[in-house]
């Protein structure tokens, strides 16, 4: 018998809790009518005896209250909700438990942004960790020592599991089914809950919105000259020139505050334009490839791929419904 316990935090995302406990009981259920016995004891657990989530609209009872909560074999950290600092704030008495808890053999997982609360306790750095794609900027500023992946949808190491964005999250779910259980059950839970078991990215769902949050005036100036010179192909020498930097300065400094090379700035946000495209218009691939600079086929496909994770034309049948029908 695996004992879990699935925090119930303070500003964090009901579904969240609702879910792992929902998909653990399923897998005890399947065991049972397949003549064996159940796997997983669930139980809840909080820093109070009732947590009011979602604006207050829903409370939540946990089974058992941080000072008394016994051992358990895994810990799940739930999404949080809201501005991330203040969510941990709001959850710092956590933190030493659940530090107390990996020390002494107890596997921690995270889903989605609740990988701010595991990476508070300092267990995340330097280690590799997985969250939503929307926070990934936000989280390398305030846990610099953490190597966030990108896109990533499950990453593990050392006993500690954390997963990409939103419902990317049952696939660590399944992950830890297919650990604890074995691959039949998995994909058995995979089938019931409709979720793509070997789901291994989530490229294709994010928006770059490239990150401006520094200080840094002449890489700022650097990337609204990207943004607005989409069509053409841009240098790294064309941009250290138009921001008045010498090229081996200018590199450094944007991949510091930006941690992507100028290189891949340009492909990231020559992508995201035409990934607007490719959901908005009827264009064709060559079409689209040419308003956003590029010239050779194979070059842009490839680097589309590499960074949606999907081919052009995959992305477009995927997101554009008249380019579907036709």
């Amino acid at each position: 018998m695996k004992n879990i316990a699935i925090l119930v935090p303070e500003q964090s995302v009901l579904q969240a809790i609702a879910d792992p406990q929902y998909c653990f009981s399923a897998v005890n259920e399947f065991l049972v009518r397949s003549g064996g016995a159940p796997l997983f004891h669930v139980e809840l657990v909080g820093l109070n005896p009732e947590v009011k989530l979602n604006d207050k609209r829903y409370s939540v009872f946990p089974d058992q209250l941080l000072p008394t909560a016994t051992s358990p074999d895994l810990v799940v950290i739930p999404a949080l909700f809201g501005d991330m600092k203040t969510a941990v704030e709001a959850n710092k008495a956590y933190i030493p438990w659940i530090k107390e808890q990996y020390e002494s053999g107890t596997e921690i997982a995270s889903l989605c942004v609740g990988a701010f609360l595991l990476a508070a306790t300092g267990l995340l750095d330097g280690k590799k960790c997985s969250t939503h794609w929307g926070f990934t900027n936000l989280f390398r500023e305030l846990y610099p020592e953490v190597e966030v992946q990108d896109g990533t949808i499950v990453t593990e190491e050392n006993g500690i599991y954390s997963s990409g964005g939103a419902n990317s999250y049952w696939n660590l779910l399944l992950h830890l089914v297919e650990k604890y259980a074995d691959r039949e059950i998995a994909i058995l839970t995979a089938k019931y809950f409709a979720i793509d078991i070997d789901r291994d990215s989530q490229t294709a769902f994010s928006i770059f919105k490239g990150q401006k949050t520094h200080q840094d005036d002449a890489v700022r100036k650097a990337q609204e000259y990207i943004e607005k010179k989409i069509e053409e192909r841009i240098t790294v020498d064309v941009l250290a020139d138009e921001v008045a930097v010498g090229r081996r300065s200018f590199e450094r400094r944007f991949k510091r505050v930006t941690n992507n090379s100028v290189l891949e700035y340009i492909q990231r946000v020559k992508v995201e334009a035409a990934k607007r495209s490719f959901e908005t218009t009827m264009k064709n691939i060559t079409e689209v490839m040419f308003d956003v600079g590029y010239t050779d086929t194979k070059a842009f496909r490839t680097t589309f791929k590499k960074i949606t994770g999907l081919t052009p034309i995959e992305y477009r049948n995927k997101y554009n419904k008249l380019a579907r029908m036709n």
